[in-house]
């Protein structure tokens, strides 16, 4: 490009002497330079069997040359290398996003070994590593702490700039950066599995992938290349104008039209990351665009997903301890987050859980039957006492529902067949949940819907605060599968989000699953179409504003495109274009559709 920029200068100053013969054998050498990389990439597609833009560009300008059209051929063939340099130049600022991410990678760790502390390239850190960092560093793997306390900024991984407290036990992720402290950690993940590194791969594939948009353009593009070539024929053969064919040839070409909707859709992605949420390409932000319908599940969704044990209430003369000891022991099989809450609860009043089940079973849904200690409990909701055949007297039902309809998660606990105890929980709802559902009523979510397996009064009660269209307490993972099949048979495009491990079926089966998982577990990334890396609802808002506004950027790119080939067309037939000031037009509308795309990358779906 830059020796066919120099040429074509050359050949401007001679043009004003008598050498006219050096000024063509210029300008045909010019041609040439600039011909040759778009004369390979034309070959290159025909012996793939496409027709590309550059095999129009190359015929026109053989066509030029054919005529003695020098000037013109020099001219065009510059313009095309210069348009497809801005173009690169361009595109690369669009995918600042992951240029941004890998810089933020960390390159080194400081590792204890052999009771020596050595700094080593993060690709020779290993799992179980003990690592240290320290004010200012980067963690350069994924990990546990161990030792010390810290204030972290996050934004790397969930695009929250809050910076957070982290102390022992917590998990930390790489690329997170610590504002202010020391810690110790122990290596979990390590190179291309930490989270950041798959945030990475995922945002770069989705940017690889294509739209139905796109894909339909990239069709139509096989069929129109050959088309106009057809047409610059007949206006040939119709006019007799060897000249006004060729230029025809050339501002036909659809680049603005074929670039248009993946630039979009690369600056929407890379918008998402930047913001914590990844979009796993562009049919998904397609999709996601359509949605009418959002289905919530409850708990770690619309509510914060950290439940404290509010209350204990013993019967028969149980002691409190003693109860909530063998809960906690038997707790220690299950993986829900109320089980857990009840074994956090037991640790943070110094009771032993050493003493593991003797046997266990967890009754999917509905709680867990284990053998403690000689004992059998069973521990769960009402729908685990029924099948259990335990008894629940009117007098504990009444303070349960009482509970409930607090906001209050009862859970009853059964000893050899008799109820000796019911533990309240709650959660919290997310302080960001009313807005954001406001918001996406407000962008064209017409029903939002909230699916639990909690109790109907703790359910009703959180659809009553958030204003909720239909709530459904009480359910099954499948139950939830079957409401999504419903809602999808009545012609609703719907979107569930949920934690992406208990709801994994329900999130597979909606339209857009949109998993919510702090710095995001590795199901969440791998079954949900959209992952909401900093666990917030407005996020989620962020997103769904983003895909209207990225399908929205897309129709006017391809509106765009579309409009210009064809005022270009008009303006060659009635005399008033030319072949190097159309060409030029056309380089310039492709500019134009990327700078479009490129508002894209700034968009703030609170503006």
């Amino acid at each position: 490009m830059l020796i066919s920029g120099l040429l074509l200068i050359s050949a401007f100053i001679i043009n004003f002497t008598t050498y006219f013969v050096l000024r063509q054998l210029i300008l045909i050498f010019a041609t040439v330079v600039a011909g040759a990389p778009i004369f390979i990439k034309a070959f290159q597609a025909l012996r793939m069997k496409a027709f590309s833009i550059e095999l129009l560009v190359m015929i026109a300008v053989i066509g030029a040359l054919f005529i003695g059209e020098y000037v013109e051929s020099a001219v065009v063939t510059f313009l095309f290398l210069f348009g497809d340099y801005l173009e690169i130049r361009t595109l690369q600022k669009t995918r600042s996003s992951i240029k941004e991410l890998i810089d933020m990678a960390p390159q080194e760790a400081t590792v204890i070994r052999d009771g020596n502390s050595i700094i080593v390239p993060v690709e020779e850190v290993v799992e179980g590593d003990r690592i240290i960092i320290r004010s200012g560093g980067k963690v350069p793997v994924d990990g546990c702490i161990v030792s010390g306390r810290a204030v972290l900024n996050e934004a790397t991984v969930t695009g929250e700039s809050a910076p957070v407290m982290k102390e022992q036990t917590d998990k930390v992720f790489s690329g997170t950066i610590i504002d202010n402290g020391y810690i110790e950690l122990i290596a979990e993940k390590v190179g291309d599995d930490t989270t950041f590194a798959k945030i990475i791969e995922l945002v770069e594939e989705a940017q690889e992938s294509k739209s139905q948009t796109e894909k339909f353009l990239n069709r139509f593009a096989n069929i129109y290349t050959p088309g106009v070539i057809v047409l610059s024929i007949l206006v040939y053969i119709i006019t007799q104008n060897l000249h006004l064919a060729i230029t025809f040839l050339v501002v036909a070409c659809p680049g603005a039209l074929v670039i248009g909707a993946p630039v979009s859709n690369v600056a929407g992605i890379g918008n998402g990351a930047k913001n914590g949420v990844l979009v796993k390409g562009g049919e998904v932000m397609d999709n996601f665009s359509k949605v009418d319908t959002i289905v919530f599940d409850k708990t770690g969704t619309l509510t914060k997903g950290k439940p404290e044990v509010t209350d204990i209430k013993t019967f028969n003369d149980q002691d409190e301890e003693t109860l909530l000891s063998l809960v906690a022991q038997a707790e220690t099989i299950s993986e829900h987050h109320l089980g857990q809450t009840l074994v956090k609860e037991a640790q943070a009043r110094n009771i032993s859980l050493e003493a593991e089940p003797e046997e266990g079973e967890v009754v999917k849904g509905n709680g867990i039957r284990a053998k403690v200690n000689g004992l059998n409990l069973v521990i769960g909701n009402r729908k685990l006492m029924k099948i259990s055949h335990i008894k629940i007297s009117q007098a504990k039902q009444n303070y349960a529902i009482a509970r409930e309809k607090i906001g209050h998660t009862a859970i009853f606990a059964a000893i050899d067949g008799e109820i000796v105890g019911i533990f309240s929980i709650a959660d919290q709802i997310r302080e960001d949940a009313s807005r954001a559902l406001t918001e996406m009523r407000k962008n064209g979510i017409k029903k939002i819907v909230m699916l639990t397996g909690d109790n109907k009064h703790t359910a009703e009660l959180v659809g009553r605060q958030l204003g909720i269209d239909e709530v459904y307490a009480e359910l099954l993972p499948e139950n939830k599968v079957e409401y999504i099949k419903t809602l999808k048979a009545r012609n609703h495009v719907v979107a569930m989000a949920g934690d992406g491990i208990n709801d994994a079926p329900a999130i597979a089966t909606a339209d857009i699953g949109l998993a919510m998982g702090e710095g995001g577990t590795d199901i969440s990334m791998e079954t949900a179409d959209v992952v909401l890396m900093a666990d917030k609802l407005l996020q989620l808002s962020h997103a769904y504003s983003l895909s209207k506004a990225t399908i929205r950027n897309m129709k006017q790119n391809t509106i765009l495109a579309v409009g210009i080939v064809f005022l270009l067309l008009a303006g060659v037939l009635v005399g008033t274009i030319h072949l190097a000031s159309g060409m030029f037009i056309h380089e310039a509308s492709i500019l134009i559709v990327i700078l479009n795309a490129m508002r894209l990358i700034r968009f703030n779906h609170k503006k």
